[in-house]
């Protein structure tokens, strides 16, 4: 079989080896993450967000994820971790001035530097292609390389002039061990706010608590102290005692005559403001002319001059 026509078979064609593992080009991969949207794998454009584990996202295609979670995506366990807008942070990127955009070679006639970047650190002036190790700030969103924060250890902002400390800083698409890490201080922290949030709201509504009993501890001394000061400053103890002046007594403390300091609004108050509410209208009283004040009727002609 085969062979035909003088043909030498190679060993290669005859044994089946194991089949080689396929790498992936290295430049593809990094454009990738560096370039491309992790959730809608769109090429990235302005705003840039950022998640607590370093992956940089499209804000547009974070905000219809979490409009509609229910929508099909592919990459949908890249943002599971994400709850809402609180939990990614909008970078404040560096623009590289090199970068000509893609418009530069529609043609396809020009060389296209895979390593070009559209940004790049404000201090060092690395591109950010992923050759260098890049992190940003969950306090102000500002993006360093990790060069730049080595060299120029400071504990304010390069950028902005905000204040950070190191657990403020986030690795940008990082490797598997730091990306695991990134997840267990994610976990803790949210656990921590978690706690705190509670231990707020049980302080809360003991301060409510004791606010309302003082409260209530306070409206009932001062009804208990106008009345028995209107008891004993009234008739009960001039007169004799007897079975009218104990009624009388009674009745005194039961209603007490006028309204109390601090309470609503008297009647003839009440009165007075429906009065000058009334006289606002014509049909009022005060809005009606009297014999004087009303004139004669006078005939009109338009012949007359």
């Amino acid at each position: 079989m085969g062979c035909d026509g003088g043909t030498i078979p190679k060993r290669h064609e005859l044994v089946k080896g194991p089949k080689k593992v396929e790498k992936v080009d290295k430049n593809a991969e990094l454009a990738a993450k560096w370039r491309y949207c992790a959730l809608s794998q769109e090429k990235l454009k302005r705003p840039i967000v950022a998640c607590e584990l370093g992956r940089l996202y499209n804000k547009d295609a974070i905000i219809e994820y979490l409009l509609d979670k229910s929508a099909e995506r592919p990459n949908t366990e890249v943002v599971a971790h994400i709850r809402s807008l609180k939990d990614v942070k909008e970078l404040n990127l560096t623009d590289n001035p090199a970068w000509e955009g893609e418009r530069h070679n529609i043609k396809g006639d020009r060389y296209e530097d895979m390593h070009c970047a559209m940004f790049i650190c404000p201090v060092v002036g690395l591109e950010m292609n992923g050759k260098h190790k890049f992190l940003y700030l969950q306090t102000c969103g500002c993006v360093f390389s990790e060069r730049a924060l080595k060299e120029v250890k400071t504990e304010i902002c390069h950028k902005c002039g905000d204040p950070f400390q190191e657990d403020n800083l986030v690795m940008l698409n990082g490797s598997k061990d730091e990306v695991e890490k990134l997840q267990k201080a994610m976990e803790e922290h949210r656990l921590k706010a978690k706690s705190a949030k509670k231990s707020k709201k049980s302080r809360d509504t003991k301060v409510s608590k004791s606010l309302e009993s003082t409260g209530s501890c306070d409206t009932s001394e001062t009804q208990s102290t106008s009345l028995n000061g209107e008891g004993s400053s009234g008739s009960c103890g001039d007169s004799a005692p007897g079975p009218s002046t104990s009624g009388e007594c009674s009745k005194m403390l039961k209603a007490p005559a006028g309204p109390i300091a601090g309470s609503k609004r008297s009647i003839q108050e009440m009165k007075d403001k429906s009065e000058t509410y009334k006289s606002l209208f014509t049909s009022h009283s005060s809005a009606k002319r009297t014999k004087d004040q009303t004139s004669n009727w006078v005939t009109h002609t338009p012949y007359h001059f």
